[in-house]
């Protein structure tokens, strides 16, 4: 692919053969055929309308929950960042944050107005976009049950859509094709600063000490099946602990993997199909990936 022949004159940050490894939170993966940075909303527009559909468009955040295979990406691969994307507002019952923003930052900006109920997003490790693209969920409540609307650009222009126009369901969004959430609306109530501080405070102790949050992980491996969890059939199957190369399944959480240092893309994702394999055979249940995968596998 020529960028000469696909990319219309962009004023953003345009790489070829860019590494996509230091932005992951598990920092592997090749690199993207193309890594598109724009500068703001007319420019992503711009892209989206003149992009050829022959060229494969891939959307990242801060790529929390995303194993970026060891072959690369083809195509372009599209990161909303700065100023442009990531600027958040409170209202007097509510938030609207561009899509780039931190869910935790979300969730600190509405604690300091004293607004309450997304508090959940301090214990969330993504972005908006991300959050609404995958419905993202914690300590009983989703994006789903906050948003009012998001802004989507397309290859047509710029749509509002309401939190019923995107058909959720658990960790899933429907959006408009080659779509991409640039801003969004969320509810919130007027509370006690105090009492919002110290959720917010106990949904990190939380994290803290059930997650391996500092560790390179991808955050939640496997979907929930229905009334069961994740993390008890992969602990029933023996898996906890277990490891493929410098990968490892969490010895602290069953439901996470991780880059112990010097992991490939493949360790990871290999040990996750072991897992699956291994709790298939244990359970009878086949679990669902919620870490995103992408890119091609090394030859």
């Amino acid at each position: 692919m020529q960028a000469e022949a696909t990319l219309p004159p962009l004023r953003g940050r345009v790489q070829a053969r860019a590494p996509l490894a230091p932005f992951t939170w598990f920092r592997v993966g090749g690199p993207a055929e193309w890594l598109v940075r724009p500068a703001d909303l007319d420019d992503l527009l711009l892209l989206l309308r003149d992009l050829p559909d022959t060229v494969p468009l891939t959307v990242i955040g801060s790529a929390s929950n995303l194993i970026v295979r060891d072959g690369g990406v083809r195509g372009v691969v599209l990161r909303l960042a700065g100023r442009a994307f990531g600027g958040i507002e409170t209202e007097k019952d509510g938030l609207v944050a561009g899509a780039a923003a931190l869910d935790a930052t979300v969730a600190e900006h509405a604690a300091a107005a004293s607004l309450g109920g997304v508090e959940f997003l301090s214990g969330i490790p993504g972005t908006v976009g991300g959050a609404i693209a995958m419905n993202a969920g914690a300590y009983g409540t989703e994006v789903k049950d906050i948003l009012d609307w998001a802004e989507v650009a397309t290859p047509k222009g710029l749509l509002r859509l309401s939190a019923t126009e995107f058909g959720f369901a658990y960790r899933k969004a429907v959006l408009p094709s080659r779509g991409v959430v640039v801003r969004a609306r969320f509810r919130a109530a007027p509370g006690d600063a105090a009492a919002i501080a110290a959720r917010m405070a106990e949904i990190r102790a939380a994290r803290e000490a059930t997650q391996p949050v500092r560790s390179r992980t991808g955050g939640s491996t496997f979907k929930n099946p229905p009334g069961r969890k994740a993390w008890e059939l992969v602990d029933a199957a023996g898996c906890r602990g277990l490891r493929r190369g410098a990968a490892q399944c969490s010895e602290l959480h069953a439901n996470f993997l991780l880059n112990t240092g010097g992991a490939t893309a493949a360790d990871i994702e290999g040990l996750g199909e072991e897992i699956r394999a291994r709790v298939l055979a244990q359970s009878g249940v086949a679990l669902e990936w919620e870490i995103k995968r992408i890119g091609e596998v090394a030859p």
